[in-house]
């Protein structure tokens, strides 16, 4: 073999692709795994609560009476998750890819001069998903786009339901969906040792009735 053609087989060696040590994983999340989720929170765990007796909710209730808010013990003044209310039930659905996210709860309002109100209803919310590189998550945003509200006997409805969306909007956000340092792990060859798949990045797809997560892992060495 000549030299041009030795070279010729140099450069082609070293153009020629090299294997990957990065792989993308699908992980997919239906309505079904969601709704699974929710049923154990409601049936095992205490309902999810937020005050609305913030500041952002003080600064509200202080526009619509001087007398400002008064909270007794056996006024909790608070938003509770609920797994359903007049026929609404706490979902997360996925159409046209969008997420949406009914969300029904019950509260207690304890308004100067009138005494507590105990008020229910559900809030119409979708949720937008990005990437938290500071919580180094993929993490949900909810916004609350309309409040239905019903037991209050008319009073106070609006102003209610403003606090129960600034409560939903400032204090339930970020919904962390998954974590990327819970989505590394190490991986036992036998006779060969130990292999770590670390998580690179993450990407999803918002499709009919289902969420794809997209995972990119890197190949390493355990040590």
């Amino acid at each position: 073999m000549n030299s041009l053609s030795k070279i010729a087989l140099i450069l082609t060696l070293l153009a020629a692709p090299a294997y990957p040590q990065t792989a993308e994983l699908k992980l997919t999340l239906s309505e079904q795994f969601f709704d699974a989720r929710l049923e154990a929170v409601f049936t095992k765990l205490e309902p999810p609560s937020v005050s609305i007796a913030s500041a952002a909710g003080e600064s509200i209730i202080e526009q619509a009476s001087s007398g400002g808010p008064s909270e007794s013990p056996a006024c909790k003044e608070a938003v509770t998750l609920k797994k359903e209310i007049d026929g609404v039930r706490t979902a997360v659905r996925f159409r046209n890819g969008k997420i949406y996210a009914p969300i029904a709860f019950l509260g207690n309002y304890n308004p100067p001069l009138i005494g507590c109100i105990e008020f229910r209803g559900w809030a119409e919310t979708d949720i937008d998903l990005v990437y938290d590189s500071n919580r180094k998550a993929l993490v949900g945003n909810a916004r609350v786009l309309n409040v239905n509200l019903s037991g209050t006997g008319g009073l106070g409805g609006e102003l209610i339901a403003r606090m129960v969306q600034n409560s939903i909007d400032s204090r339930i956000n970020p919904i962390e969906i998954v974590s990327m340092d819970k989505l590394s792990f190490t991986v036992p060859v036998r006779d060969s040792g130990n292999l770590r798949m670390n998580a690179l990045g993450i990407r999803h797809q918002v499709v009919d009735k289902a969420i794809d997560v997209y995972i990119k892992y890197e190949f390493q060495k355990a040590n």
